[in-house]
């Protein structure tokens, strides 16, 4: 398992005793002196021989980064030294524990996330899971991903969750099927934030809604940033009465992620970032109906 191109390599640590050194240098220096948790808590000497771990290694083979896997089936000890992070070392961390999970033939993977790793680990696939805890004094939030399998979204942050990790997945198409903008989830900061950042990046998003006017009458947050990249945003309205009927609503991206909602007016449904079947059944969905709808020129006069 390797990163090339980045710097720094992930390897499969398979003799923990030879990697120890590297994986505590790394851990000591994240855990213990950054973010002063105590090195008694931080030590794991019992579970550590027991679990699988994964290690980056930069150029010259200094240890970078680490993460493992625990025998109840668990991602922990995620760390990157500071000079690293944002240089995709954290993502193939966790693309090779996920993908050790697979060939171990697990069904699912859990989590606890610093609250501040939420989104990262969103787009990965994972979703929360019950009320943020204190662990080791810092706020953590327990996540999950199913593998191989739809992910049940089950609440309005799972729900955000989903969406961060379509949207992160997508190549530069996404497609939103909504009826009225979905108050409480494409107004969030984060989501306006992770859309921004999709367009700014070169993406192209295109929203499909039942309901156009009554985005417009609440200003919508999503219509003020697509008036200020409107080479990125277009909108158009459904009305044909076949259309106007559909129950669902969705997120698809231009990959293999998807965010599937039986009914449109809730947040509970189903998501997947690694299922290019479905998404390519809710593009053909999609397709169609945008060549019917008419464009929602109404948004393109509001004022910000």
């Amino acid at each position: 398992m390797s990163a090339a191109g980045h710097g720094f390599s992930v390897v499969a640590v398979a003799d923990y005793a030879a990697a120890k050194p590297a994986l505590r240098a790394v851990r000591e220096a994240v855990f213990v002196r950054e973010q002063q948790v105590p090195e008694a808590l931080e030590l794991d000497a019992e579970r550590d021989p027991l679990c699988e771990h994964v290690l980056a290694l930069d150029a010259s083979g200094a240890p970078i980064g680490t993460g493992r896997l625990t025998p109840d089936r668990r991602i922990g000890r995620m760390a990157v030294l500071a000079p690293w992070r944002g240089r995709g070392v954290g993502d193939a961390l966790l693309a090779a524990l996920l993908q050790r999970a697979a060939e171990l033939g697990w069904r699912e993977v859990s989590l606890h996330s610093q609250a501040a790793a939420v989104g990262f680990y969103a787009r990965h696939g994972f979703l929360p899971l019950g009320e943020r805890f204190l662990e080791a004094g810092i706020e953590h939030l327990g996540m999950r991903r199913l593998l191989g399998a739809a992910n049940p979204v089950e609440s309005r942050e799972a729900a955000l969750a989903a969406l961060l990790g379509v949207i992160a997945g997508a190549r530069r198409g996404l497609s939103i099927y909504s009826r009225e903008l979905d108050p409480g989830l494409l107004d969030r900061a984060d989501a306006i934030a992770a859309l921004r950042r999709h367009a700014t990046a070169g993406g192209g998003v295109r929203v499909l809604l039942q309901d156009p006017a009554a985005p417009q009458r609440a200003l919508a947050p999503l219509i003020g940033l697509a008036q200020r990249l409107p080479t990125a945003f277009e909108f158009r309205a459904i009305e044909e009465p076949v259309d106007q009927n559909y129950p669902s609503a969705y997120v698809v991206n231009d990959r293999d992620g998807w965010y599937f909602r039986t009914l449109g007016h809730r947040f509970d449904g189903e998501t997947r970032i690694d299922d290019g079947a479905r998404a390519r059944q809710l593009r053909a969905h999609f397709d169609p109906v945008w060549e019917r709808a008419r464009p929602c020129s109404e948004y393109r006069a509001l004022g910000i």
